[in-house]
């Protein structure tokens, strides 16, 4: 869940300032001020409300950004903050595996630093109509990009009881999936469940009185999982961050926010299989071929302070790791960025970006 909340002027105006932000702009900062002359580019891979991307643009006046968010509300809304920096924005309606295919389009070879703020943002979590939100009765839809078919509504009427087992059980660690996903099953069979107030109703009933007692909402657990599987977040993790790691110049570099074990479990792994030295342990030296590209910038998961969890009480579970690119991938040509082509292709998934 991302702590980005709607603000007007600028990143640090009234109400709740962007997660961790002074870290990240620490952290991306070094990459972002490069001495040559090259064009910069900046990554926003979970654009939101573009807190983080306004900072970012304040701070680096040659950075031109990619903003990608799957969200076209988001894209519209970020659009009006980031007005000031029209020049130097490109807003594309786009998930965050498809960096590869956006930096294609935009003739972009390599970039300096991309950013990932994980998970469902305020907006959307306090906007009831979406469903995100088991505080709120409203309709089952859970869709961060509206424009796609799967809706929360279709996975609980229509998923097998085993498959909303294994979704509650890998996606929402909900002790008790398999009597959630038959409870789900039964009442359906009596009417086909539309609304997240059902829903919480049947969970809350399915779930033993004494654990209800602790662990917070019953219906957390379950409301976390379906949204995953309606947006299919946690694949699409898997996919973006090689793509990510991939397409820094080096020194370029890549900082995750994630928010809960999941997601910083995959940051972890995809990190730490490019940051390892891969030489076979018998060898008397290390292999140049087997060295790692990349370095870690954070010492594990770095954790929001205890005066911004009491500001900005979504930030408490936020987890932050980092790398930075130190070596060239064989087979690349050596060189920085690409600056990007005067009429790159348009389409549906691009808005609001200026050449």
């Amino acid at each position: 869940m991302r702590g980005d909340e709607e603000r007007e002027g600028g990143p640090r105006a009234t109400g709740h300032v962007p997660v961790m932000l002074d870290r990240i702009l620490a952290l991306l900062g070094p990459a972002l001020s490069t001495p040559s002359d090259e064009d910069v580019f900046f990554v926003d891979a979970t654009l939101g409300l573009g807190g983080h991307a306004a900072a970012v643009l304040e701070a680096h006046p040659r950075a031109t950004l990619i903003g990608l968010d799957r969200d076209t509300s988001a894209i519209e809304r970020s659009g009006r903050r980031l007005q000031a920096y029209a020049g130097r924005t490109h807003l594309v309606h786009a998930v965050y595996d498809e960096i590869p295919r956006v930096l294609a389009e935009l003739g972009v070879s390599g970039v300096h630093a991309v950013l990932f703020d994980l998970g469902v943002s305020s907006p959307q979590l306090d906007e009831a109509e979406r469903g995100f939100a088991y505080s709120y009765d409203a309709p089952l839809d859970m869709r961060m990009d509206r424009t796609q078919e799967l809706t929360a509504e279709q996975v609980v009427n229509t998923y097998s009881a085993s498959d909303l087992t294994r979704i509650l059980r890998d996606y929402g660690e909900e002790r008790f999936a398999r009597r959630v996903a038959e409870a789900i099953v039964r009442e359906r069979g009596r009417a086909p469940l539309t609304s997240t107030g059902r829903l919480v109703e049947v969970v809350r009933d399915a779930i033993p009185a004494a654990s209800r007692r602790t662990g917070g909402h019953p219906g957390k657990r379950t409301f976390q999982a379906l949204r995953m599987e309606v947006n299919g977040e946690l694949p699409a993790l898997e996919r973006a961050l090689p793509a990510a790691l991939d397409a820094l110049v080096v020194g370029g570099r890549v900082a995750v926010l994630s928010y809960h074990s999941l997601e910083d479990r995959i940051v972890k792994r995809a990190f730490a299989a490019r940051t390892t030295d891969t030489t076979p342990p018998d060898l008397p030296v290390p292999l140049p071929e087997r060295q790692p590209r990349f370095r870690p910038l954070t010492r594990g998961a770095e954790q929001p302070s205890d005066e911004e969890t009491t500001t900005n009480p979504r930030a408490a579970s936020a987890r932050l790791r980092a790398v930075e690119r130190t070596r060239e991938r064989e087979g690349r040509p050596r060189g920085g960025a690409r600056p990007l082509d005067e009429d790159p292709p348009s389409g549906r998934r691009q808005a609001g970006g200026t050449t």
